[in-house]
């Protein structure tokens, strides 16, 4: 499953035809937090998978909805199966390109910006999602933090737990590239 999935981000989100920079994440993560004056949700998704094309700063990101792992276990049944609906939408993904020109070759750490389109639960959402490259011996380290409006994805919380849930999840993610 995991394969598939990688080929087909592949396919999705690159012309690899011609493309020798191509670096994949060996290590990361994707973590959500939410908090109401009643309860504070956290997850963490340790199966992120994706690619950047360092010759024309493109990128791709996705991880499986049923990664995702909370404290308490039915925080994470009622998230997969009345929320996100992970038998449905399997995936969330963003894919997209980096707007600033960075120099790979160099050590340091950029500030970036990705412009793309963030895909949960089967909506398509355009964005603009700041973030950090970090360059050091050859390896990328990419950390982002966002915000995702559950309305802007049609994610519905039931009137019953709408003080138990935000409208709003910080995500953040952070990966390490190696060149593939």
């Amino acid at each position: 499953m995991k394969k598939i999935m990688l080929i087909a981000l592949l396919v999705s989100a690159f012309q690899f035809a011609t493309a020798q920079n191509i670096y994949q994440i060996v290590d990361g993560e994707v973590s959500f937090f939410s908090t109401t004056p009643i309860e504070d949700i956290d997850a963490v998704n340790k199966t992120v998978k994706g690619l950047i094309n360092i010759d024309n700063n493109e990128f791709a990101f996705i991880v499986t909805i049923v990664g995702f792992h909370f404290k308490k276990p039915l925080m994470e049944e009622h998230f997969n199966e009345n929320y996100m609906e992970s038998d449905k939408f399997k995936t969330a993904m963003f894919k997209g390109k980096i707007i600033e020109k960075i120099d790979y070759t160099k050590d340091g750490e950029y500030d970036v910006t990705a412009k793309g389109t963030l895909n949960v639960h089967g909506v398509n959402k355009d964005r603009l999602l700041k973030g950090k490259i970090i360059i050091k011996n050859g390896k990328i380290q990419l950390i982002a933090n966002f915000d995702i409006k559950l309305e802007d994805h049609d994610i519905d919380i039931p009137k019953v737990v709408t003080e138990k849930i935000a409208e709003t999840v910080a995500v953040k993610v952070n990966a390490n590239f190696e060149k593939k």
